[in-house]
């Protein structure tokens, strides 16, 4: 599937969760996100994505944005919160709905666990368990569980073109399976709202963990569902810590306090980061502007030594 047209302006985007304070990990990401829109002389939108009510807190709010200041990745748009985007999301759902795409989904976790199998080292494929249950089914189901709800899927290719990882393609129903768009505790699911999002905001380039690339093609399926542009995709490896644990907000590995507290201004931080990932020739302290001055993004598939994973240090 094509990216949005070349000549549309680039817009990137940061788009923090805020569960937790910024580690390494996420600095990267947003350092790369930064340097691919800036060296397109594009703009940058800051999004909480705060879809997890029970887990987000306003602190790690207030957080996230002083961090990216002080790190000198700006932001030209927002911050926009997806708690405020409910009527959005509700709107692509019901028409999703009226068009017989989606159904519901009794299943637990438990269930999903015992009967999916997974595929390719990524995430387990969804079985079709409730698929085709009947009308009556359904409604006897319904007594005991509200159900979340599935997208139809096809046994469709859908390939693309990632900026770092190069071609990648997947089969919906053989390497995915029907996905949810929304949850059973009523809440839509990230992979709808950030479709939703993207299109809302302008987003024509995303930049993330190599961990959602199985991910991409069930967002370029929806947004071609719901008539809404293909933004560019570079996924970048994940920093990892011992024995090729990613790094954790819940685990507090390589926060930003204590990053600073170890390298002491947050130039260091950045050139740091910069330094043991590629994006940068020396771990010499630097400012991301620093970094835009010899930053070649059509470089970027060769800037890194292993495309899955960097070893934090």
């Amino acid at each position: 599937m094509e990216a949005a047209s070349s000549s549309a302006p680039v817009v990137g985007r940061f788009a923090p969760s805020p569960t937790g304070r910024m580690h390494a990990g996420n600095v990267f990401a947003a350092l790369t996100a930064w340097l691919v829109a800036k060296s397109q002389g594009g703009r940058i939108v800051l999004r909480i994505e705060d879809l997890d009510a029970e887990r987000s807190k306003p602190a790690y709010i207030d957080a996230v944005q002083r961090d990216l200041e002080a790190l000198g990745l700006t932001w030209d748009e927002g911050p926009y919160f997806q708690h405020d985007r409910t009527e959005a999301y509700r709107a692509a759902f019901d028409g999703l709905t009226a068009r017989g795409l989606v159904y519901p989904c009794f299943c637990t976790r438990a269930d999903l666990h015992a009967a999916s199998a997974p595929h390719r080292g990524e995430k387990p494929v969804y079985p079709g368990t409730c698929r085709e249950l009947s009308a009556a089914e359904r409604a006897s189901r319904a007594l005991e569980r509200t159900p979340a709800q599935r997208l139809r899927v096809p046994h469709e290719e859908v390939a693309f073109t990632d900026q770092v990882q190069g071609s990648y393609a997947q089969n919906l129903a053989q390497d995915c399976g029907d996905f949810l768009v929304r949850r059973s505790d009523g809440a839509f699911a990230y992979q709808l709202a950030v479709v939703v999002d993207d299109a809302a905001q302008g987003v024509t380039s995303v930049v993330r963990g190599v961990d959602l690339l199985c991910s991409t093609p069930q967002q370029l399926y929806l947004q071609e569902l719901l008539g809404l542009p293909h933004p560019a995709y570079a996924h970048i490896p994940l920093l990892v810590a011992e024995r090729d644990r990613r790094l954790s907000k819940r685990d507090r590995d390589a926060a930003l306090d204590a990053l600073l507290a170890r390298f002491k201004t947050p130039e260091a931080v950045i050139g740091h980061i910069a330094g043991i990932t590629g994006l940068a020739p020396t771990c010499d302290p630097a400012t991301p502007e620093e970094l835009l001055a010899t930053f070649d993004l059509a470089a970027l598939p060769t800037t890194f030594d292993d495309l899955v994973q960097v070893r934090w240090r």
